[in-house]
């Protein structure tokens, strides 16, 4: 019921467009006890069907700007090639921590970000 729900929970936040890696991952490590590398690798495997759901709804609104996210496909493709190669050389430990400083740094960005509007 556990993974259920915390299923559940990423889908949703996937589906915003917020990233529901930062609430599966943890949510998989700290509540599931898996290490970082599969915690992550469930969250690339997961991410997919809901992104497929995900892109339907936002082309089907018109919010898909195609030159742009053809760019940002090729960059991402890459940065995914180079990023999965480092993850595979790099100990779970340092992932962990890795993750977690970047989550820190988002939530001040996005706080300090908000403070100005």
């Amino acid at each position: 019921m556990l993974l259920f729900l915390i299923g559940l929970f990423f889908g949703i936040i996937s589906g915003m467009g917020i990233g529901g890696g930062t609430v599966l991952i943890p949510a998989l490590v700290f509540l599931a006890g898996l290490s970082q590398h599969a915690a992550q690798g469930i969250n690339l495997v997961a991410f997919f069907p809901t992104a497929i759901l995900a892109i339907f709804l936002h082309v089907k609104n018109g919010y898909i700007k195609y030159r742009m996210a053809i760019y940002l496909f090729l960059a991402g493709a890459i940065g995914a090639f180079l990023g999965a190669e480092l993850a595979v050389i790099t100990s779970s430990e340092i992932l962990k921590r890795l993750f977690g400083i970047f989550l820190l740094v988002m939530g001040i960005y996005e706080f300090v970000r908000s403070g100005k509007k």
